[in-house]
């Protein structure tokens, strides 16, 4: 017994809960969300990959979003969903696969914010240094900013997951829906103090690059469009910015709910639902407000509808 415990390798999955009567409708919800967020996703980049109108910094940054959406909600949602549909002794899950979990969903959390902060310094470029944008945002400068976004996720989580692993552990119940680095150092008897320094400092340094960057380019970008007499290039300016700041909130909102929840243990339900709509909210949604902005593919979507109803009628 005391070997099963001690750094056991099998971990038990709290998961999210749900009564009998409220299981089929919690699963198809979430399951229609899952769908969506991949058919919305994959769809929107597969169009950025097929029209050349829109080979465009904007959209070619705008697929890094999508492809974390993708990534998040797969790593998160299909195992929620078998989970739901088990009873709580059988959501068993081995430890790697949960480190694996883990890493995922905050590469994911991570990059929502890297991803949408260089798309911040496209627009600023686009509005604020129109005449030298071709030049600055080539081929070249797009992959930089691409491996920047994934590149520094990466080895922030890596050192925060690598301070966790090195831990003894002897719980074997993960308190969350799916695995995250929090619920891992929990399952440890040992001190976590460097390991919540560095998540600290982590959250911080992240949260202040990111909301600074926003609020410092939007406030140059205001300046711009205060002092330009163009009002076409503003309302322009102004659409495609609203667009994107309302995609930052949206994250941003769903991303702080949890955090603030896991102080008040008393409402641990609400926390995990919070923390799954994190996943399915800004995934879901991204795409629709993308797409309603976007004169392009608006466009292409016509285009297609056209296309299609012709070929009906033949």
């Amino acid at each position: 017994m005391e070997n099963y415990t001690f750094n056991s390798f099998t971990l038990q999955m709290e998961g999210y809960s749900v009564t009998k009567n409220s299981m089929y409708p919690v699963f198809f919800m979430f399951f229609i969300s899952y769908i969506v967020i991949i058919v919305m996703n994959v769809g929107i980049s597969l169009l950025i990959f097929i029209d050349k109108n829109l080979h465009q910094p904007m959209y070619l940054l705008f697929c890094n979003l999508s492809v974390s959406d993708i990534m998040g909600s797969t790593n998160i949602l299909p195992r929620l969903l078998s989970d739901i549909l088990r009873p709580p002794s059988e959501r068993l899950i081995s430890y790697y696969e949960c480190v694996v979990q883990a890493f995922t969903s905050h590469i994911f959390g991570t990059t929502s914010h890297t991803v949408l902060m260089i798309m911040t310094y496209d627009r600023y470029l686009a509005i604020c240094n129109p005449l030298r944008y071709a030049a600055i945002m080539t081929n070249k400068m797009l992959v930089k900013l691409t491996v920047s976004a994934w590149g520094v996720p990466f080895v922030l989580v890596g050192i925060l997951l690598g301070l966790t692993i090195r831990l003894n552990r002897c719980r074997t119940m993960i308190m969350n829906p799916y695995c995250d680095n929090v619920s891992l150092f929990k399952l440890s008897c040992e001190s976590v103090f460097i390991n919540n320094v560095y998540g600290l400092t982590f959250t911080v340094v992240l949260l202040t690059a990111s909301i600074g960057s926003i609020v410092l380019t939007y406030a140059k970008i205001l300046v711009v469009c205060l002092t330009s007499k163009n009002k076409s290039v503003n309302s322009k300016a102004l659409k495609t910015c609203s667009t994107h700041l309302i995609v930052y909130l949206i994250m941003l909102f769903s991303g702080m709910v949890p955090i603030f929840l896991h102080r008040f243990p008393q409402y641990s339900d609400y926390r995990k639902l919070s923390a799954v709509l994190f996943v399915i909210v800004p995934g879901s949604l991204n795409t629709v407000i993308y797409g309603i902005q976007s004169k392009e593919i608006r466009k292409f979507l016509s285009e297609m509808c056209k296309s299609n109803k012709w070929f009906a009628i033949k």
